[in-house]
């Protein structure tokens, strides 16, 4: 039985935790708030700010883990290179995870391999960042070097809205990191997730692509398969294999790319599980979380196949949402049979904050389950 320390337990991992569980892991989750959704389903767990060094190596000294599964960006990972080169086997890798927690390693590692990306610069300060927009000459988009699912996130076209887009940064960085990327906005046709596999043998693999639409920064609903044509797909798995090569170890990572008028320009990698990617709990035959637990644990990874097309509609709280609540209507969203619907259980709401998805056949049909569920507080 391998014995996991899981860093961030919201919905991801979660369902990692249950895959992981299938085949017999032990698994410590940790967070820096109680009851997140993977201790629910874990063995134990541990509530602390895994940026903090010292309480990050106590926990990993007191529980000495097999395996350190990061799915959260804010971690201390100098810490986490440290406990690898003692032995300790961190997912995908330690320079994976040190390179992906903040967009300028990864954009920067990306130009470096010769990968398209949109225009793109760094600031530290309102007046950098003026300039920057300045330089790109252009609509842009604006955010943290360190954040996820789209918190600190904005688009300006005007230096007014990069002043009010550095403010909206500085609320939503994560980390110690005071720093924001700016980058040319791509008038993209279509945006894709591609995930892809990397097994113990350095043999890859890849689920279909995933189409997705976002708001804020933050996917609202994704679907699979996506309608890219093969020309497409071959040179995403290219620059995929190039990348995730380069970044070194095993596991399972969500790549972002824009398309347009056949152009592919790489934005983002999570060394990990997709939030795009719940899609897979529905349309194919192992989903992202059962493919990332095989890889990880070292099992064969079998054929990948889309038994039926799919989509997954996140349930958001609304944008003044604060605290306790409950969640109604799933009872009325069910009169559709063909749906399914996963509750992430967070304990408390915050505006726009997923609370769980709708995964449905087609997006029509999610988003008539999606009017019949509210999310309110009490």
């Amino acid at each position: 039985m391998k014995k996991i320390l899981l860093l961030g337990s919201g919905e991801l991992g979660k369902e990692l935790t249950i895959s992981l569980q299938r085949f017999g892991c032990h698994i410590i989750a940790c967070d820096k708030y109680k009851n997140a959704p993977a201790m629910q389903v874990s063995q134990k767990c541990e509530v602390f700010d895994m940026l903090d060094s010292n309480k990050l190596k106590q926990v990993i000294a007191e529980h000495k883990p097999d395996l350190i599964v990061p799915e959260i960006e804010a971690i201390d990972t100098e810490s986490l290179i440290q406990f690898e080169k003692n032995g300790i086997k961190v997912i995908p890798s330690s320079r994976a995870v040190s390179m992906t927690m903040n967009r300028d390693k990864i954009r920067n590692r990306a130009k470096e391999l010769g990968i398209k990306t949109a225009r793109f610069g760094y600031a530290e300060s309102l007046d950098e960042l003026i300039e920057m927009f300045h330089n790109i000459n252009g609509k842009v988009a604006i955010k943290p070097v360190m954040s996820s699912s789209g918190k600190g996130q904005s688009y300006a076209s005007t230096v007014s809205d990069v002043r009010k887009a550095w403010t909206i940064a500085l609320t939503g960085m994560r980390g110690k990191k005071k720093k924001v990327i700016i980058e040319e906005f791509i008038n993209f046709d279509y945006e894709v997730t591609l995930l892809t596999i990397i097994d113990s043998k350095g043999n890859f693999h890849f689920c279909p692509p995933i189409g997705h639409v976002q708001e804020r920064g933050d996917y609202q609903y994704s679907w699979q398969p996506a309608k890219c044509e093969k020309i497409i797909v071959k040179q995403m798995k290219s620059i995929a294999r190039k990348i995730v090569k380069d970044l070194d170890g095993k596991g399972l990572f969500g790549i972002e790319f824009f398309v347009k008028k056949g152009e592919i320009f790489f934005s983002e990698l999570s060394p990990r599980p997709h939030d795009t990617g719940m899609v897979t709990m529905f349309t194919q035959n192992f989903s992202e979380f059962d493919l990332h637990a095989r890889a990880i644990l070292d099992f064969t990874i079998p054929k990948i196949e889309i038994y039926k097309k799919g989509v997954s509609q996140v349930i958001l709280a609304n944008k003044n949402a604060q605290g306790k609540f409950l969640i109604k209507g799933i009872e009325n969203a069910f009169q559709d049979k063909t749906i399914d619907i996963r509750v992430f259980g967070k304990p408390e709401t915050k505006p726009y904050r997923r609370m769980g998805v709708i995964l449905a056949s087609n997006i029509k049909n999610a988003k008539k389950a999606l009017s019949k569920i509210k999310v309110v507080n009490i």
